[in-house]
């Protein structure tokens, strides 16, 4: 098998940014998903959208959305992408009590959007942890993963878990 090189490793080992500039422009998108343990009571509060500070998912949508916007600004060698689209889901999960973030970011360009999906749903649940943190100091933000991705030379991809 022949081993994959990184293309973010130049010649003499130094990090650069991978030039795309050969590469056709095709659609492409990608979806991650994070999840935020949560106690009982914060579940309640959410269900309720009792916070005192707001409508958490809501926050946490438009948060997510803002930060895939932003990914090339915070990840240094990340392209700068002309985003077609990014969603952002945010539900309740009921056992054991969770907030479930999805994102799918959607682009026509040289390079895929696997770190702004990535970068949504880590924004968003630290939204969740901002938002509910008077609450529920202990929350857990964890599973932050790809669920699936496609377009480009890579081709289809997704995640043997997936839902």
């Amino acid at each position: 098998m022949k081993k994959k090189k990184l293309t973010h490793i130049g010649e003499k080992g130094d990090a650069r940014m991978v030039d795309v500039g050969g590469k056709q422009d095709t659609d492409r998108f990608a979806v991650a998903r994070a999840r935020v343990l949560i106690t009982e009571k914060l579940f309640t509060q959410l269900q309720e959208n009792a916070l005192g500070k707001g409508d958490a998912f809501s926050a946490a949508r438009i948060a997510g959305i803002q930060a895939a916007k932003r990914t090339s600004d915070l990840i240094p060698l990340c392209h700068t992408l002309p985003l077609t689209s990014v969603s952002v889901d945010v539900k309740l999960d009921e056992n054991p009590p969770a907030v479930e973030i999805t994102a799918e970011a959607r682009t026509h360009y040289k390079t895929g959007v696997e770190m702004e999906a990535l970068m949504a749903v880590s924004v968003a649940a630290l939204t969740i942890y901002d938002m509910a943190k008077a609450v529920d100091r202990g929350m857990i933000i964890e599973s932050v993963k790809l669920m699936e991705k496609g377009g480009g030379q890579g081709g289809h991809w997704r995640r043997k878990d997936a839902d």
